[in-house]
C-alpha cells in the first residue's frame, strides 16, 4: 500500500483593503458583473471577473432558467466568452464574488466542479496557471495560485486530444 496525501495552498486576506489595487479593482468588476445575474430562483448572485494579459477585463455572471440545467453560472459565462472572442489573449487572474439577501455570507464562495473543470481545461489550453481571487464581500478574499490547488483529481486524459 501507498499513502497518498495532497495539500492546497492559499492566501487568505481578512478584507479587500489588504490586497494591492490592481486584486482589488477586480474583486469590484466581479462585484459589478453581479449585477447582471439573472437568479430569480436561488437568488444566490454570482459575479466573475477575468483579467486579460492586455489589460482587459471580462465580465460574467449566473444566468438561471426555470428549466433549471439550462442555466450556467458566472465563471463559465465568463470564460466561454473570453474562449470564444480573446483565445489569444491569456487569462492572469480571475475574481469571483457572491451575495444573497436570504442569509449573510460569511466565507468566500467556491466555484462548482463543473467550473473548476473548465477552468483548468483552458489554463491548459493557455499554459500558464490561472490565478483566483474568491471573494467574501465584507469579508475575507482566497487567493489561490493555479486551479489544481481548487481541484486537486481534475480530470485530464492527453490521448483525447
Amino acid at each position: 500500500m501507498i499513502n497518498h496525501q495532497i495539500k492546497v495552498a492559499f492566501d487568505e486576506y481578512s478584507s479587500l483593503q489588504e490586497l494591492d489595487i490592481t486584486d482589488r479593482e477586480l474583486c469590484l468588476q466581479a462585484v459589478k458583473a453581479m449585477e447582471n445575474s439573472h437568479s430569480p430562483y436561488s437568488k444566490f448572485s454570482v459575479g466573475a471577473a477575468l483579467k486579460l494579459q492586455s489589460g482587459k477585463i471580462i465580465l460574467g455572471s449566473n444566468q438561471e432558467n426555470v428549466a433549471y440545467p439550462s442555466g450556467l453560472c458566472a465563471e463559465r459565462v465568463a470564460l466561454f466568452h473570453w474562449g470564444a472572442n480573446h483565445p489569444d489573449d491569456l487569462i492572469e487572474s480571475m475574481a469571483v464574488t457572491a451575495h444573497t439577501n436570504e442569509f449573510k455570507l460569511l466565507k468566500p464562495v467556491t466555484s462548482c466542479g463543473s467550473c473548476l473543470q473548465v477552468m483548468a481545461e483552458y489554463e491548459k489550453k493557455q499554459g500558464k496557471p490561472i490565478r483566483v481571487l474568491l471573494y467574501c464581500i465584507d469579508g475575507p478574499v482566497w487567493v489561490i495560485n493555479g486551479i489544481e490547488n481548487l481541484l486537486p483529481f481534475l480530470f485530464f486524459e492527453d490521448r483525447l486530444a
